[in-house]
Order: structure tokens, then sequence, then C-alpha cells
């Protein structure tokens, strides 16, 4: 059961990767990000290093994610 969960989390970060990697929309990108960082914080918490887990979620998927978020709302589009 457990390298199967192993497995499923590892494929999970690999296609979230990938996925981050080709959006071309930011919004979407960091939001595909911020789902990367907590399915690698669920990774570190189920592989017994809970504080890794936890400065993951805080910095990964926390204050990067909103960092990213407040930067794109700033920021004007230019589309033609």
């Amino acid at each position: 059961m457990s390298m199967a969960f192993d497995i499923f989390l590892l494929l999970f970060l690999i296609g979230t990767a990938l996925a981050v990697a080709h959006s071309k929309d930011l919004l979407a990108a960091a939001i595909l990000f911020s789902s990367y960082s907590l399915v690698l914080c669920l990774l570190w918490q189920h592989r017994g290093a809970p504080d890794v887990a936890m400065t993951e979620a805080a910095v990964g998927a926390g204050i990067t994610t909103v960092l990213f978020l407040v930067t794109i709302g700033r920021t004007k589009r230019r589309e033609k």
C-alpha cells in the first residue's frame, strides 16, 4: 500500500510539473505550482520528514503562491 501511494504521488508530481511548464496562462501556472508544492508536502510527510513537509507547505504552497498571485495581479497583460 505504501509503495503504491508513493508511486501515485510521484506520478502526480511529474504531471503537475509538466503542466506548469506547458501552461501559457500565468494564473493557471501559479495555481498548478501551488498544487505541486502541496503534493510535495504530502510526499515529505509520508516519507517521515514532517519538518521539511511543514517548511514546504509554508514556503512553497503558502508564501510563494501569494507572491506569485500578487505579482500577476499588479502586472498588465498585453494582448494583441
